[in-house]
Formats: C-alpha cells, sequence, structure tokens
C-alpha cells in the first residue's frame, strides 16, 4: 500500500503517528486530536501528492523524505501526549527534538512527624503529609547537606537516635545527644530553623564555610581547607544570582530555550518561596536542521516541560513559567492536571518581577549558547560523524564489552561517555552478568537488556562495540527490530597469524561501520589518528570495567566452588545446603546448630571450622 492509500485510510480519532523513510528509518513522531485532520495537513494531493506549501523547511525536508506512514489510536490527546513522548525518547526520530535530561532531581527533605528530626536526601514523594521538601538541585545537595551537619549539630544519624547513650558525635560537639534527653524538642527546633536558614539562604552557607575554610587554612589543615573550597564551588554552580524577590511565598518553575547554530539550550530555574533556589540547563542537538532558525519551539517547550514533569515530582510549583507563548499550553495543563490531580498553569509573563525571572533565564540562555560556540568549531564529534557516515553528532556514547574464563563468570561491562562532561560518567556505568557461554551469544544478551531499559534510561547517539563485522550486524539487527534510530560502530584487533595484534603502542585496530548505502564497510587508520584514538580510549575503559567486575565474580564463584573441595562435602551436600539457607553467604554466617538442620554433626562442625579459620577470604 502506498503513502497516499495510507493516508486516506487515517481515522478520526485521537493517536500518535510515525513517519518512515524509504529504508523504512523513523523520521518523526508526532501526536494529534484528530489524526486524519493533523496528518493530512502535512501534504497537499494535487496536482500530486507533495509536502504542504506552508510547513518550515525543517518538517518540508522531512516529508519530501517520507515514504510510510504508522498510527496508534488511544483513547484521548491525553494519552497521545504521553505516548508520543516516551516513543521519542525510546525510539530518537531523526527530525524531533531530542532531550537529554529526564532524570530526578535530588530534594532535601525534613520529617516534622519527627520529635528530633533531620535532613535527608530524597528523588521521591514520601506518603507522609508533615515532610518538607526543599529543592530540586541540580547540583550541590549533597554539599549543602553534608555543609549543614558541619555547622549545626542536629542528629548526625539515622541510628543515633535510636541509641540509648551519647555516642562520638556528641563527644566532638557535633550532635546535642537528644538520645539521652540532653536537649529538649524546643531547643533541637531552633536548630532545625537554623539549619533552615541555610538552605533558603546560601550565600549565608557559603560565607560560614569560607570563614571555616580560612580557619583550616590558618591552622595549616590544607586538605579540609581545599574540601570546603570544592564544596563552595559546587553550591555556587547551582544558583544564578539574582536580586530579584517576589515578595511572595510562590513556587514557580522557570523554562526558557533558545537556539544556536549547532545546539539549542534549555534553562530550568527553580523558585522556592519567592526566591531561585538552583537553576539547571541542558544542550539540544540541532546538527539536523539546516537553518537552527527553524527550530520549533512549541515542540521544544512540550518535550522540556513533559519530559521533567513525567517523574516524580515532590514540590510541584504553582505556577510554569515559559519565555514565550506555545500553542500547546492548554494540552500540557491537562497533562499536569491528569499527572497531579491539580491545576497548574503554564503563563508567559508580560511584566513586573516574573517578566525580570524570564529575563533572567534568557540571558543565561545566551551565555551558554556564547561559550558553546566560543569552543573549537570543529570537534572529534564533527570528525567522528563525516568519517562514519553517523546520522546525529555522537554526544552520548555508550561502549560495550564482554569477558569470561572457560564459561566462568561470564560478564558484560557498558561504559558511557558524555559530551558535556567531556569525560566518563561513571555514574551511568552498568555491568551485567551473563547466562550465554560463547561471546557472540554473550553480547547479544546484554545489548538485548540494554535495549529493554531504554524506556527508563533512553538510548544514547552511538553504541561502541568490542567486536568485528558478525557483532556490528548483530547490533543493528537488535536495534532496527525495535525501531530505535541507533548509529553503531564496532572496533576489533586486526588479526596475524589468525590471532589479535595486541602490540602496545601500535595497536593496530580496525574499525566497521555502515557507509551511505546501508553497505558494511572497514576502516584501517594510522595508529596516530586522533579519531581512532577516541575510539579505543571508549573501548579500553569498557575492557578495563569488564575485566574488573570479571576479576570479583570470579574470586566470589571460586569461594563457592571452594566448599566442594572440602573433604566429605560433597556436591549432593552443597546443593541441600543452598536449598535450605539460599546463599553461600548465609552458609558461612550459619552456626553449628543451624548447619546440623541439614547436615550431621561431624560434617557441620567440619564446615563451621572450615569457614572459621578462612575468615580472611
Amino acid at each position: 500500500m502506498n503513502l497516499e492509500e495510507k493516508l486516506k485510510q487515517l481515522p478520526n480519532e485521537a493517536g500518535v503517528y510515525q513517519y518512515f523513510d524509504k529504508d523504512g528509518h523513523l523520521l518523526y513522531i508526532g501526536k494529534a486530536k484528530v489524526l486524519k485532520n493533523r496528518v493530512k495537513s502535512y501534504f497537499k494531493f494535487t496536482p500530486s501528492l507533495q509536502p504542504a506549501e506552508k510547513l518550515g523547511p525543517r518538517i518540508y525536508k522531512m516529508i519530501t523524505e517520507v515514504v510510510s506512514l504508522e498510527w496508534i489510536v488511544v483513547p484521548n490527546e491525553h494519552e497521545a501526549l504521553i505516548l508520543e513522548n516516551s516513543l521519542i525518547k525510546q525510539l530518537k526520530p531523526k527530525y524531533n527534538i531530542l532531550l537529554r535530561d529526564d532524570k530526578t532531581y535530588p530534594y532535601i527533605m525534613l520529617d516534622n512527624s519527627e520529635l528530633f528530626p533531620r535532613l535527608e536526601i530524597t528523588r521521591r514523594v514520601h506518603k507522609n503529609n508533615n515532610i518538607k521538601y526543599f529543592g530540586p538541585y541540580s547540583t550541590g545537595a549533597r554539599d549543602m547537606l553534608d555543609s549543614i551537619y558541619e555547622i549545626v549539630p542536629l542528629v548526625q544519624k539515622k541510628s543515633c537516635i535510636k541509641g540509648k547513650e551519647a555516642c562520638l558525635f556528641y563527644q566532638i560537639k557535633k550532635c546535642h545527644a537528644p538520645c539521652e534527653g540532653k536537649i529538649s524538642t524546643a531547643e533541637y527546633a531552633k536548630l532545625v530553623d537554623e539549619a533552615c536558614e541555610y538552605i533558603y539562604n546560601k550565600n549565608k552557607l557559603i560565607s560560614k564555610l569560607s570563614e571555616k575554610m580560612m580557619q583550616y587554612s590558618d591552622e595549616f589543615r590544607f586538605e579540609d581547607a581545599m574540601k570546603l573550597r570544592d564544596r563552595i564551588k559546587s553550591i555556587e554552580k547551582s544558583q544564578i544570582k539574582s536580586g530579584i524577590d517576589l515578595a511572595s511565598n510562590e513556587d514557580l518553575d522557570l523554562f526558557a530555550i533558545k537556539a544556536g547554530t549547532k545546539k539549542g539550550v534549555v534553562v530550568r530555574m527553580f523558585i522556592r518561596d519567592g526566591k531561585i533556589t538552583s537553576s539547571s540547563y541542558d544542550f539540544i542537538k540541532l546538527d539536523f536542521l539546516e537553518d537552527n532558525k527553524d527550530i520549533d519551539l512549541n515542540e521544544a517547550y512540550q518535550r522540556a516541560i513533559v519530559n521533567y514533569y513525567d517523574n516524580e515530582i515532590p514540590l510541584l510549583p504553582k505556577e510554569i513559567l515559559i519565555a514565550q507563548e506555545i500553542e500547546e499550553k492548554e494540552e500540557i495543563e491537562e497533562f499536569l492536571k491528569t499527572r497531579f490531580n491539580r491545576n497548574i498553569k503554564i503563563i508567559n509573563p508580560k511584566k513586573d518581577k516574573k517578566k525580570a525571572l524570564i529575563n533572567i533565564a534568557l540571558n543565561n540562555c545566551d551565555e551558554l549558547l556564547r561559550i558553546e560556540s566560543s569552543k573549537n568549531q570543529t570537534t572529534i564529534y564533527d570528525e567522528l560523524k563525516e568519517l562514519f557516515n553517523l546520522q546525529t553528532l555522537p554526544y552520548l556514547i555508550e561502549s560495550f564489552d564482554n569477558s569470561h574464563m572457560m564459561g566462568q563468570a561470564t560478564v558484560g561491562a557498558m561504559v558511557v561517555w558524555n559530551e558535556e562532561l567531556n569525560a566518563f560518567d561513571k555514574k551511568q556505568f552498568r555491568h551485567y552478568n551473563l547466562e550465554a557461554k560463547d561471546e557472540y551469544s554473550q553480547m547479544r544478551e546484554m545489548l538485548i537488556r540494554r535495549v529493554e531499559s531504554f524506556e527508563k534510561n533512553p538510548a544514547p547517539d552511538l553504541w561502541i562495540i568490542d567486536g568485528g563485522e558478525t557483532l556490528l550486524k548483530l547490533a543493528y539487527d537488535i536495534v532496527q527490530s525495535v525501531g530505535v534510530n541507533l548509529d553503531i560502530i564496532a572496533i576489533a584487533k586486526e588479526k596475524v597469524d589468525a590471532k589479535a595484534h595486541r602490540a602496545k603502542g601500535a595497536a593496530k585496530d580496525i574499525v566497521h561501520y555502515k557507509d551511505r548505502s546501508g553497505e558494511i564497510r572497514s576502516l584501517k587508520l594510522r595508529t596516530s589518528d586522533q579519531r581512532l584514538q577516541f575510539i579505543q580510549r571508549q573501548r579500553d575503559e569498557a575492557h578495563r570495567f569488564v575485566i574488573n567486575f570479571h576479576k570479583k565474580q570470579k574470586r566470589k564463584e571460586d569461594k563457592q566452588v571452594s566448599l566442594l573441595q572440602i573433604k566429605g562435602i560433597g556436591e549432593a551436600k552443597v546443593k541441600k545446603l543452598l536449598l535450605y539457607f539460599g546463599t553461600f553467604e548465609k552458609i558461612k554466617e550459619a552456626s553449628i546448630e543451624e548447619l546440623k538442620e541439614v547436615l550431621n554433626e561431624k560434617d557441620a562442625i567440619l564446615l563451621n571450622n572450615y569457614f572459621q579459620n578462612n575468615q580472611e577470604d
């Protein structure tokens, strides 16, 4: 069925539509209140099927590439918005605006239902109406909390209040020992108010930390002074300075978006009790645009807002301020109402202090784009994109490797490179315990598990596979089976006499990739080529990470197997022990009496003595 016939079958219902090119690659995902009306608006049908005349350059170019169409019908427009957002994050269509930020931010919480409450960090909503939240914080939350506990003698640990006698924290004057009744609830409440004041007034906290830093320096405690210096920098980084006070206790969230040459930027500001408490930003890749001015700000604001509020939000704003009017405002307000059972208005302020906040956010957009454009115009990411025919600039890269020894301790690993950090993002590294026995099946198992997690942790821009053409084809088959737009390259050692050549300092690697026609090509670069060295760095980090995990798992398996080497404890008895205790660790911790539930007394004593004599392991 051709595209024109497909268009005639569109239903008069709400849903999500997907456009594909001649090779079956996903170009765009959109939503519609009425699919028939929305999708047909992209085309004109006479004298032949063509893109509609009033489309912007980006959408016009996209429609010229469309050869097929699919759609999913949903009950209403709200469901269409949610499904559209979910599919875009998972499938990374070529022409949609993609935001990298999809994380939940930390909050500082205070449980006022406790007699002696503590400040803690949380990322989720707790079912307790007595909890007060501060935040969100894009950075610096942990540093703020650690600093406050240094300055204010609150209950330092959760376990402290459960104790019946004063501990070390009391002796070093970091706690007033409420566990022994040495402070009343009223006096403690004053300490909590003081701690909260430092949260509300970061400048006051920074000033106090600076004093302490100078004190440490004067006492020649330079390492402690440097720690405080780093904390101060982290806390300062989380705030946008402004002299604006709304003279109210309003909670507001603000979004501002601007486009540069290769990137756009979205700035988020969080106003709590009338003051800016924190801010964050993320860049939007625009390398798919012929002219960055053609960025669809309606789509960008919708994506930014829906992405952020699709997470758990402990502290909701009264209003959301945006830097320009958008068409989808009512749709997003309905999404928020359904999501949180609360009316949250989206407003583009035109005057007064809220307009001044918008101007601050837009100025920050300009500054971030200026700094970004001042970087080298041609980067390693541009060079990789051109050399390996990548669809997008590879700003977020995941690299995979696996390891085993004679089928034992079979594991895999994924490491992540983030261009914004200009470094590996070690918080995103992942280990995999694998069941498969051969390398092909191991890589297949690992990549399938990663694909299955795209809904929670969206796909990167590029995969780097440690392997040759066969594994590259495998990886492409896996991502294409779920319709994800994802570039992949593979790097393998050159074979010399059927063995991998691993000469240190002259590693002759071959990079495999797909050319414009979809054919797999192999490229041997000079060992001095920076592009090859960048790819090798990704592969080597994945290899280091997986080997370390393999060694750890191997040691664990060796300890478990050692049970079988104890004279008198055979495989059958080991299986009985595992069925009863569940894990080797519990067997190790069991007493003689507990072991006698499974073994005879002689074996129970033998096993217990073995573990007693091998405690250092």
